[in-house]
């Protein structure tokens, strides 16, 4: 087995926000959230930045057995035609919808390479901002989806616990902990932007994820100094195979984490999605959240079919519609943003610096 990098052990690196999450601060969590307030408010002023998932396959090569989309689950597989991929982003587009996620299981015959980069040069047409959420990928790859038009991606960890992540990839290329681990650096590495990064909550004991997340984008921050890093949040949902997460992060932890994180990164992008519910979302926002998903479909062609049948990678939460999820930030003083950048590309981040 491989040796892990020396800075995923480097204590230095999360040492403010063990003190953070420290359980003797339980009392003080409003403490927390008004200094993450302002925080918040100070370098992101009263906004929150929207994007939607587009799930464009559900074939899947790996095993997860915490995934909707494992390959072992018998819900039917079905993936979007490019033409049908242009109606679904038609129909974002007609929600209000500038900034695109696109998903996939692993890499499948079905859903390989050259059909998700068609898919970038499909939805870079007519989205200012396009990201992916696939499988890892090579730096020649990543620096194709970037000349295509692809500014960012989103690769969980989803545990950084070795041993337990061994455990929970039962099969597929996704039980090849380093090789994801190394994935955000080789996506800089060919010229995308902006990578996000997240545990999977409720895999493994929850202040050791936070702890090795921190690590990992503190690493992210300073050794690829010109790119955006971002973190998510997201927590176990029910899904397709039944599985029960090993750990209870519940509402209170996960604000502890949320504050923590913003305290401590206080120029980074906080990400929380629809797995969680419209109470925490709304409570969140402005507390160190600054960017969401909103009417997030999880089965593939679920924008302009929302009755498709099909498997859902998980349950969505919050399942209000973009006008309605709008006017609740309105209602908080908090501007919902659908496009607030330059779309002109500026050339690839490729300057890498030692730590």
């Amino acid at each position: 087995m491989s040796a892990l990098p020396a800075w995923l052990t480097d204590n230095a690196l999360s040492a403010d926000l063990e003190t953070l999450l420290a359980p003797e601060r339980d009392g003080s969590l409003e403490q927390l959230a008004a200094e993450a307030q302002a925080i918040t408010l100070r370098r992101f002023g009263r906004i929150v930045s929207l994007y939607a998932p587009l799930y464009l396959s559900n074939f899947c090569s790996s095993g997860c057995v915490y995934c909707g989309f494992a390959s072992d689950r018998k819900a039917p597989r079905r993936r979007l035609e490019f033409d049908e991929i242009e109606k679904e982003l038609a129909a974002m587009k007609a929600l209000g919808i500038n900034d695109a996620l696109l998903l996939t299981g692993e890499r499948t015959s079905v859903a390989e390479f050259d059909y998700l980069r068609r898919a970038v040069e499909i939805a870079a047409r007519v989205m200012p901002r396009v990201a992916v959420e696939a499988f890892p990928m090579t730096v020649a790859e990543y620096r194709t989806l970037a000349e295509c038009g692809c500014t960012g991606i989103t690769i969980y960890q989803e545990t950084y616990d070795r041993n337990n992540y061994s455990e929970l990839h039962r099969w597929g290329p996704k039980q090849d902990f380093l090789e994801r681990l190394e994935t955000p650096e080789r996506a800089l590495q060919g010229g995308i932007r902006s990578v996000g990064v997240g545990a999977l909550l409720g895999l493994s004991e929850p202040v050791g994820e936070a702890l090795a997340l921190a690590r990992h984008v503190r690493h992210l921050c300073r050794t690829w100094w010109k790119a955006g890093v971002s973190v998510s949040f997201p927590r176990i949902r029910p899904q397709e195979g039944g599985y029960q997460p090993a750990y209870t992060v519940d509402d209170r932890f996960l604000a502890r984490m949320i504050f923590a994180f913003r305290i401590a990164m206080p120029d980074i992008d906080l990400v929380l999605s629809t797995r969680e519910s419209p109470n925490f979302r709304d409570g969140m926002a402005g507390l160190g959240i600054t960017r969401m998903s909103i009417a997030s479909r999880t089965t593939v062609g679920g924008y302009l079919d929302t009755e498709t049948q099909g498997a859902s990678q998980f349950e969505v939460s919050d399942d209000r519609s973009a006008e309605a999820f709008c006017q609740a930030l309105r209602t908080k003083e908090i501007e919902p943003v659908f496009k607030n950048w330059d779309p002109a590309y500026n050339g690839p981040v490729t300057q890498e610096v030692s730590t």
